[in-house]
């Protein structure tokens, strides 16, 4: 199992978090989301490692920009 915190901007209430979850639950390998709206986080838990092009898609989907610190 793997476990990853992402920044997610724009989410302000129950429904963004839900939004933001259904697309994510789509993503292959993704078991888990857990939304903390007022953090503006999503920690995604799945079975193999993601790709951040797929995370990142999944949020734009739900209307929502994802964001990555720098390396």
């Amino acid at each position: 199992m793997t476990t990853s915190t992402y920044t997610v901007i724009g989410m302000a209430c129950g429904h963004c978090a839900d939004a933001v979850t259904e697309e994510l639950e789509r993503v292959p390998g993704v078991t888990a989301v857990r939304v903390d709206v007022e953090a503006g986080q999503v920690t995604v838990t799945s079975d193999q490692e993601l790709h951040l092009a797929h995370v990142r898609a999944a949020v734009e989907e739900a209307g929502y920009e994802l964001t990555v610190p720098p390396s």
